[in-house]
């Protein structure tokens, strides 16, 4: 319960700040009425309702509708004996559709998809599977000047890291980043309620999500992971079997952010309670992965340094349901940290690095409680991350290379990519993925057998 008393104890702040009024200056806190309007513009206003016109007719609200249509195929580049074909063969076409109102802005944002891959042709929102996915739909309206409201479904994100998350505790689509879709598929949607308050003093973000919103994780349906059941690679053949918290308002989740910028600096306070959310434990009777209880705490700060931007992010994974860490089927408590640093070296040229800590704690309860025969994780991940990014061609041509690299582990992963802007609607690209580990058991090195090469066709509107 914790967490509940730090968002409640912020929540009531933060409403007592916005609900002070800023005391006029002096002289002008004791009128009592407004000027008079000039002669010939005293009259009253209309009398229809907000929306109509002065006849009577409602006002048009703004319609628009933008998008675009993708072709997109992928290769394995080794012979995958775990998989289908090919990780992707598809065609794409969103739409987004965007309605003002007077009062309120609906936005609706959806994928048609024709996945040859998985011949899919049901819907299900939850894991982005079938031929439909719904990424948005959503109504934003302030009640008050100094609060927003989306209510809906949306993509939400926060946090300081580069394709590194510790307080970001917002679904993921692991699956789209590992097999070649536009990183953007990396954000998966929630259904949620986000409520915006902003002072001078501090803003707060407070989102709240009344049924769990996993991550669409890696189960082996469109990439080879290791499963520790078996003691193996596993695939298609090993589809990772879940109990999954389902009950609305019972099984929620309720995540803040107050922040606050400093001069040049944004510094912020994070709090979370739900869920991990890929899979972090394991039931032993059933064989199934579950969904343990999960609180978060963390703080981050982003600003200038040098010639460049640097940011700092900290959190404390509190594995509610093995806080002793005694229980080997259930994920330890966790501190977690990123050190980044973002600069251009050159024109149009840029280079950004990161340091990421994941630390377990009650390392010697886990070790300890492990079942004879498991490959114990090390106490301590360390990974460094490296990205270049050159803009070429009046920056029409992108080249970008991201890098990951565990020296702890021994193992890395490697997305690069070329994007080439034709014009304002035609685009093109090419890219892959790579991955390498000493061990098929460390978290980069189970997917050894997943490189893969894919290619990419996008006209928007």
């Amino acid at each position: 319960m914790q967490i509940y008393t730090f968002i409640m104890l912020a929540l009531l702040y933060s409403l007592a700040a916005y609900a002070e009024e800023p005391a006029l200056p002096g002289g002008l806190d004791d009128l009592s009425s407004e000027p008079d309007l000039p002669m010939g513009l005293d009259s009253s206003e209309s009398d229809f309702p907000k929306g109509f016109n002065d006849e009577g007719s409602l006002i048009d609200p703004v319609f628009t509708i933008t998008g675009f249509i993708e072709l997109r195929s992928g290769q394995w580049i080794d012979k995958h004996s775990y998989q289908a074909q090919r990780p992707l063969n598809e065609a794409r076409l969103q739409l987004e559709l965007e309605r003002e109102f007077s009062t309120f802005t609906f936005t609706a944002v959806a994928d048609l998809i024709y996945d040859d891959v998985t011949n899919d042709r049901g819907i299900a929102l939850e894991n982005g599977n079938g031929w439909l996915d719904l990424r948005t739909a959503n109504a934003v309206f302030s009640p008050t000047p100094f609060m927003d409201i989306r209510l809906g479904r949306q993509i939400l994100t926060w946090g300081t890291g580069d394709l590194l998350f510790i307080n970001d505790l917002f679904p993921k689509d692991w699956n789209a980043f590992l097999i070649g879709r536009e990183v953007e598929y990396l954000k998966a949607p929630s259904d949620a309620i986000k409520i915006s308050l902003f002072n001078k003093s501090v803003n707060l973000d407070l989102v709240y999500t009344p049924r769990f919103d996993a991550d669409r994780y890696i189960d082996g349906s469109r990439a080879s992971y290791f499963n520790s059941t078996l003691g193996r690679l596993a695939g298609t053949d090993a589809v990772t079997k879940v109990d999954r918290p389902n009950d609305w308002l019972h099984d929620d989740e309720l995540a803040l952010r107050l922040y606050k910028n400093i001069a040049a600096y944004e510094l912020a306070l994070y709090g979370y309670n739900g869920f991990w959310k890929s899979p972090g434990g394991l039931n032993p009777t059933t064989g199934r992965a579950l969904f343990p209880d999960l609180a978060v705490y963390g703080a981050s700060i982003r600003g200038p340094l040098a010639s460049g931007i640097a940011n700092a992010e900290w959190g404390y994974y509190d594995s509610q349901d093995d806080r002793s860490g005694r229980n080997p089927m259930i994920n330890n408590s966790e501190q977690r940290l990123i050190l980044g640093y973002e600069q251009e070296i050159a024109t149009n040229l840029t280079l950004g690095m990161q340091y990421y800590l994941k630390h377990m704690e009650d390392y010697a309860h886990y070790r300890r409680t492990l079942p004879a025969g498991a490959y114990p994780a090390r106490r301590s991940r360390q990974e460094y991350t490296l990205r270049l990014t050159w803009l070429t061609m009046n920056q029409n041509l992108i080249w970008s290379l991201f890098s990951f690299h565990s020296p702890s582990d021994n193992d890395g992963y490697l997305r690069a990519r070329l994007h080439y802007k034709h014009d304002d609607h035609l685009s093109l690209e090419v890219g892959g993925n790579l991955f390498w580990g000493d061990d098929q058991q460390t978290f980069l090195g189970q997917f050894q057998n997943n490189d893969n090469l894919y290619t990419a066709l996008r006209y928007g509107f």
